[in-house]
């Protein structure tokens, strides 16, 4: 039995929320053009992108090492701009029995947050924490947000 546990961010996105939310949800492939020292690629590998049952894969650098993760969308939320995905195959699953990314924009006080959402359970009692990990999207956010500044 390993470890369960939830890591939450919420970073502030001066490039506007729904701006987020439409990347990726229907352009994700675009995160290799506007951050291509994190990620490499995003494939769509069944389903078509920005729809529930729909899988994606992902070739990312993490930890200054090439990986790859194939994620399921499990629920899209318009209203909360919410997007759910659970990791099914790739390297974060040598650590994790379940990981589940959860990603949501709110505004409150006119400030859009992204916030990100790790839901997981490690594979034995002493796995680590995703801390890294969630840092990483994180970063990512904030590579998003400084490609499209003054775009908006």
């Amino acid at each position: 039995m390993g470890l369960s546990g939830k890591l939450v961010a919420a970073v502030e996105f001066k490039a506007g929320g729904d701006l987020f939310h439409e990347l990726l949800r229907y352009k994700p492939d675009q995160f290799a053009t506007i951050t291509p020292e994190k990620v490499q690629g995003c494939d769509l590998h069944e389903g078509e992108y920005g729809k529930v049952g729909s899988i994606i894969n992902w070739r990312y650098t993490h930890d200054g090492k090439a990986k790859m993760a194939k994620e399921l969308i499990q629920a899209i939320d318009e209203e909360k701009r919410m997007i759910k995905l659970k990791v099914l195959e790739g390297d974060v699953m040598e650590e994790f029995k379940e990981f589940i990314v959860t990603f949501h924009v709110e505004t409150k006080g006119g400030i859009d947050l992204v916030t990100w959402t790790f839901e997981y359970e490690t594979l034995n009692d002493d796995g680590e924490h995703p801390i890294s990990l969630l840092a990483y999207f994180i970063a990512i956010t904030k590579d998003i947000e400084n490609h499209h500044a003054g775009k908006n």
